[in-house]
């Protein structure tokens, strides 16, 4: 699994389509073109035939570093363990939607791990379907 770092692969992505949606998180995906014989000067944003991830995480949505940190681990994490299943693509995990403070008070309990990890699993099936 690769991880997006560029700003360019960011904006490819989020430009694709928007696959699986929860309350929280939406996946968008670009199926990746086989990529022509390398020319050179030529500027190719996925250069490994792979499944590539990226994480955007708003701080309007998360306001806090720890918790969006926490997010950012739990999404790289459900998404290395889906790997094998996930089509070659590059895929954006986007957060859409907070979640409430009043109910999470702590950004690394447990029970905020397990809400993120449980809402990421079901996106990822939803996506697979």
């Amino acid at each position: 699994m690769q991880r997006l770092k560029t700003r360019a692969q960011f904006q490819a992505v989020m430009a694709g389509t928007t696959v699986s949606r929860t309350a929280h998180f939406a996946l968008h995906r670009l199926a990746l073109q086989p990529a022509p014989s390398p020319v050179e000067g030529a500027d190719v944003l996925f250069a490994v035939d792979d499944v590539w991830v990226g994480v955007l995480l708003p701080k309007r949505w998360a306001r806090r570093a720890v918790t969006r940190n926490a997010i950012r681990r739990q999404i790289y994490a459900v998404c290395g363990d889906q790997a094998a299943s996930l089509p070659r693509a590059a895929h954006v995990v986007r957060l859409r939607s907070g979640f409430d403070r009043k109910q999470f008070i702590s950004a690394t309990s447990v029970q905020l791990k397990q809400a993120v990890r449980g809402e990421l699993e079901q996106l990822v099936r939803r996506a697979l379907a």
